[in-house]
C-alpha cells in the first residue's frame, strides 16, 4: 500500500511539473509576442509621430471614410492620447527620440490644462503630462497636472454629488446634467493630485462622484447605463440612457470597459471595498455574457441585434484588458486566475493578423477595428486613438508583471 501510495505521489508531482512547465512554454511565447508587438508599437508611434511634425497642432484620432488619417487639435476628447502612447513608447524603448516626440506632443495639449467646459481634461492631460512626469520626474509637468484637476474639479455639484460630463449646448439641451461613465476615467487625474498637491478636497470630488455613479448608473445584473442625467434643483436622478450604445435598456462595449476599468483604479486609490465590489460585478456580467465571444474582444454592444454579424469594438478590448490585469493584482483566488487568462487572451487576439495592422499601413495606427459611436454612423470599424494608448498599456502591464 504504500508503495502504491508513493507511486500515486510521484505520478501527481509529475503532473504537476508537467503543467508548470506548459504553463511556462505558454507564458514565455506570449511574452515573446508582447515584446514584438512592443517593438512594432514603437516603430509604428515614431512614423505617426513624423508623419504629423509639420504641424504645431494637430493630433491623430482615426481614419476618414476616404481612407485617410484624421486628425484633432487639443480641444477634441481624445487629443491626450497619442502624446500619452509615445511616453510608454519612450518607457519601453528608452530610445531618446521617442521621449523628444512625446515632450512634443504634449505640448501640443498643453492649453488643456485650463478647461473647464467638459469632462475629459483627466484624458487630455493625465495621459499626456501624467505618463509624462511618471517616467521622467520633469517637475516642469506639475503646474499643468495642477490645473488641469482644478480646472477639472470647477465641473463637480455638491447638490448632485457628480462632475458633469457634457454642456446644454453639446447635446442640444437633450439632459439638464448629464454624468456619462466615461467619466470614471478622469478621477485617476483627482485622486492622484489630491496627494501629489495635498488638496484632499480633489479625493473628496472623486469619491463622491465614484459613489454616487455606484448608486445610479448599475442595473443589477452589474451592467451600466452611459448617461444618467439629474435634476439640477433636487439631485434626483432624470433620465437613464444609453447614448452610444444599440438602446438605453443596452450594455455598451466600451462603457462596461470604462466602468470596469474606472471602479479598478478606484479601488487601487481609496482601498473603499464597495468599489473593489462593483468592479467584480462588471467582471462577471462581461465574462459571464454569452455574447462575449470566444477571443475576448466584445461587440460594440452586448446586446446588439444582429450579433454575430456585426462590428467588434478593439478599443472595448484593449481597455478591458488593461483594467482585468490590474483587477487580477488586487484579488484572490479563482476569480485572480480568470481575470488575468481573460487578460492574455485577450492580448493574443489583439496582437493577432484579426487586430493588429501592418507596418507603415493603418495610417500609423496600431490597432483595426474599434468602434466610436454605432448609431450616429461614426467612426464604425476603423482604427481609434485611445484603442492604441489601452493597448499599448495593457502590453505595458502585462511585461512589467513578467
Amino acid at each position: 500500500m504504500r508503495r502504491l501510495e508513493k507511486l500515486a505521489a510521484i505520478a501527481l508531482l509529475l503532473v504537476g511539473f508537467a503543467s508548470c512547465n506548459l504553463f511556462d512554454k505558454r507564458d514565455k511565447a506570449l511574452l515573446k509576442t508582447v515584446d514584438a508587438t512592443l517593438d512594432f508599437c514603437v516603430q509604428q508611434s515614431i512614423s505617426m509621430a513624423e508623419s504629423l511634425k509639420d504641424s504645431v497642432t494637430l493630433l491623430p484620432k482615426t481614419i476618414n471614410r476616404n481612407g485617410e488619417l484624421e486628425t484633432c487639435n487639443s480641444a477634441w476628447w481624445v487629443s491626450g492620447f497619442f502624446p500619452g502612447q509615445l511616453w510608454y513608447m519612450y518607457e519601453y524603448s528608452k530610445d531618446d527620440k521617442l521621449k523628444q516626440w512625446a515632450k512634443t506632443y504634449s505640448q501640443r495639449v498643453a492649453n488643456q490644462q485650463f478647461t473647464t467646459d467638459n469632462h475629459d481634461v483627466g484624458f487630455m492631460i493625465f495621459c499626456s503630462f501624467g505618463n509624462g512626469y511618471r517616467i521622467t520626474k520633469n517637475e516642469d509637468y506639475l503646474p499643468v497636472l495642477r490645473n488641469a484637476a482644478n480646472s477639472l474639479s470647477t465641473r463637480f455639484n455638491d447638490t448632485i454629488g457628480c462632475i458633469r460630463s457634457w454642456d446644454k449646448a453639446d447635446w442640444n439641451c437633450q439632459w439638464q446634467y448629464p454624468v456619462i461613465i466615461d467619466n470614471m476615467m478622469n478621477l485617476e487625474l483627482l485622486m492622484w493630485s489630491s496627494k501629489q498637491f495635498s488638496q484632499p478636497w480633489l479625493a473628496d470630488i472623486a469619491k463622491s462622484h465614484a459613489t454616487t455613479t455606484l448608486k445610479n448608473h448599475f442595473r443589477p445584473d452589474g451592467s451600466s447605463f452611459h448617461v444618467v442625467s439629474y435634476d439640477t434643483i433636487t439631485g434626483i436622478v432624470e433620465k437613464k440612457q444609453t447614448s452610444q450604445g444599440y438602446s438605453d435598456s443596452s450594455a455598451w462595449a466600451r462603457g462596461q470597459a470604462w466602468a470596469l476599468y474606472g471602479y479598478t483604479m478606484m479601488f487601487r486609490e481609496t482601498g473603499d471595498q464597495a468599489y473593489l465590489d462593483i468592479a467584480r460585478k462588471i467582471a462577471a456580467f462581461i465574462l459571464n455574457h454569452p455574447n462575449l465571444p470566444d477571443d475576448k474582444i466584445p461587440y460594440w454592444d452586448f446586446n446588439a441585434p444582429d450579433i454575430p454579424n456585426t462590428k467588434r469594438d478593439a478599443s472595448a478590448g484593449a481597455i478591458m484588458c488593461s483594467a482585468f490585469i490590474e483587477l487580477s493584482q488586487i484579488t484572490k483566488g479563482k476569480d485572480s486566475k480568470r481575470y488575468f487568462e481573460t487578460a492574455e487572451m485577450q492580448l493574443r487576439s489583439l496582437c493577432s493578423d484579426a487586430y493588429l495592422a501592418k507596418l507603415g499601413e493603418n495610417c500609423n495606427f496600431i490597432l483595426k477595428h474599434s468602434v466610436g459611436h454605432f448609431p450616429n454612423k461614426s467612426e464604425v470599424d476603423v482604427p481609434l486613438t485611445y484603442a492604441d494608448y489601452y493597448f499599448v498599456e495593457a502590453l505595458m502591464r502585462y511585461r512589467q508583471l513578467k
